[in-house]
Protein backbone atom coordinates (compact mmCIF):
# COMPACT_ATOMS: atom_id res chain seq x y z
CA UNK A 1 0.00 0.00 0.00
CA UNK A 2 1.30 3.13 -1.35
CA UNK A 3 0.69 6.61 0.62
CA UNK A 4 0.32 9.68 -1.60
CA UNK A 5 3.16 12.56 -0.44
CA UNK A 6 1.09 15.61 1.53
CA UNK A 7 -0.45 17.80 -0.87
CA UNK A 8 2.08 21.20 -0.60
CA UNK A 9 -0.55 24.57 0.19
CA UNK A 10 1.48 27.64 -0.60
CA UNK A 11 -0.26 30.08 2.32
CA UNK A 12 0.00 34.01 1.43
CA UNK A 13 -1.20 36.50 4.13
CA UNK A 14 0.06 39.48 5.88
CA UNK A 15 -1.71 39.35 9.02
CA UNK A 16 1.26 36.76 10.91
CA UNK A 17 -1.86 35.24 13.48
CA UNK A 18 -3.90 34.29 10.13
CA UNK A 19 -1.26 33.33 8.14
CA UNK A 20 -0.12 31.41 11.35
CA UNK A 21 -3.30 29.91 12.39
CA UNK A 22 -4.50 28.73 9.04
CA UNK A 23 -0.94 27.17 8.38
CA UNK A 24 -1.07 25.43 11.49
CA UNK A 25 -4.76 24.07 10.93
CA UNK A 26 -3.76 22.22 7.51
CA UNK A 27 -1.08 21.03 8.59
CA UNK A 28 -3.15 19.07 11.06
CA UNK A 29 -5.56 17.91 8.07
CA UNK A 30 -2.09 16.15 6.30
CA UNK A 31 -1.10 19.39 3.88
CA UNK A 32 2.40 20.10 3.80
CA UNK A 33 2.12 24.02 4.06
CA UNK A 34 4.86 26.94 3.06
CA UNK A 35 4.19 29.99 4.18
CA UNK A 36 4.59 33.50 2.79
CA UNK A 37 3.53 37.40 4.11
CA UNK A 38 3.42 38.78 0.55
CA UNK A 39 3.36 38.06 -3.52
CA UNK A 40 7.03 38.69 -4.13
CA UNK A 41 7.88 35.86 -1.61
CA UNK A 42 5.43 33.56 -3.06
CA UNK A 43 6.85 33.82 -6.51
CA UNK A 44 10.04 32.88 -5.06
CA UNK A 45 8.83 30.22 -3.23
CA UNK A 46 6.99 28.88 -6.76
CA UNK A 47 9.87 29.44 -8.43
CA UNK A 48 12.11 27.37 -6.45
CA UNK A 49 9.50 24.29 -5.65
CA UNK A 50 8.07 21.74 -8.21
CA UNK A 51 5.44 20.33 -5.76
CA UNK A 52 3.40 23.36 -4.66
CA UNK A 53 -0.61 22.46 -5.43
CA UNK A 54 -2.67 25.19 -4.30
CA UNK A 55 -1.99 28.52 -3.53
CA UNK A 56 -4.37 29.90 -0.77
CA UNK A 57 -3.89 34.07 -0.63
CA UNK A 58 -5.33 36.71 0.78
CA UNK A 59 -6.19 40.24 -1.73
CA UNK A 60 -5.29 42.66 0.39
CA UNK A 61 -1.55 42.83 0.92
CA UNK A 62 1.45 45.28 0.89
CA UNK A 63 4.15 44.81 -1.61
CA UNK A 64 4.35 44.74 -5.53
CA UNK A 65 1.16 42.96 -6.21
CA UNK A 66 -2.10 42.11 -4.51
CA UNK A 67 -3.42 38.51 -4.48
CA UNK A 68 -5.27 39.16 -7.62
CA UNK A 69 -2.62 39.99 -9.62
CA UNK A 70 -0.15 37.14 -7.69
CA UNK A 71 -3.22 35.04 -8.49
CA UNK A 72 -3.26 35.99 -12.42
CA UNK A 73 0.79 35.93 -12.82
CA UNK A 74 0.33 32.28 -10.77
CA UNK A 75 -2.35 31.38 -13.40
CA UNK A 76 0.33 32.46 -16.53
CA UNK A 77 3.15 30.96 -15.34
CA UNK A 78 2.06 27.77 -13.35
CA UNK A 79 -1.23 26.79 -14.52
CA UNK A 80 -1.57 23.40 -13.03
CA UNK A 81 -1.82 25.16 -9.59
CA UNK A 82 -4.87 25.37 -8.04
CA UNK A 83 -6.35 28.77 -6.87
CA UNK A 84 -8.13 30.05 -3.18
CA UNK A 85 -8.74 33.46 -3.31
CA UNK A 86 -9.61 35.12 0.18
CA UNK A 87 -10.40 38.47 1.67
CA UNK A 88 -12.57 40.50 4.66
CA UNK A 89 -12.89 43.34 2.25
CA UNK A 90 -13.94 43.06 -0.90
CA UNK A 91 -15.84 40.52 -3.00
CA UNK A 92 -13.70 40.21 -6.49
CA UNK A 93 -15.87 40.03 -9.68
CA UNK A 94 -16.13 37.17 -11.77
CA UNK A 95 -13.52 38.82 -14.40
CA UNK A 96 -11.16 39.30 -11.96
CA UNK A 97 -10.90 35.93 -10.65
CA UNK A 98 -8.73 33.48 -12.52
CA UNK A 99 -10.10 30.77 -14.59
CA UNK A 100 -10.70 27.97 -11.98
CA UNK A 101 -9.50 30.23 -9.27
CA UNK A 102 -12.55 29.95 -5.79
CA UNK A 103 -13.55 32.64 -3.47
CA UNK A 104 -13.43 32.29 0.40
CA UNK A 105 -15.02 35.11 2.52
CA UNK A 106 -13.05 35.98 5.82
CA UNK A 107 -13.70 34.98 8.16
CA UNK A 108 -13.31 31.69 6.95
CA UNK A 109 -13.39 28.08 9.17
CA UNK A 110 -10.44 25.93 8.52
CA UNK A 111 -12.24 22.70 8.02
CA UNK A 112 -14.10 25.09 4.92
CA UNK A 113 -10.38 25.68 3.44
CA UNK A 114 -9.62 22.45 4.01
CA UNK A 115 -13.13 21.03 1.95
CA UNK A 116 -11.88 23.58 -0.60
CA UNK A 117 -8.95 22.25 -1.81
CA UNK A 118 -10.06 19.05 -1.42
CA UNK A 119 -12.45 19.62 -3.71
CA UNK A 120 -10.01 21.34 -6.00
CA UNK A 121 -7.81 18.11 -5.73
CA UNK A 122 -10.66 16.01 -6.53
Amino acid sequence: MTSQPPVTVLVVEDEAFLLFAIADELREVGFDVLEASNADQAIRMLESRQDIAILFTDIDMPGSMDGLRLSAAVRDRWPPVKIIITSGKQQPSRDAMPSGGVFLPKPYAPAAVAATIHGLLA
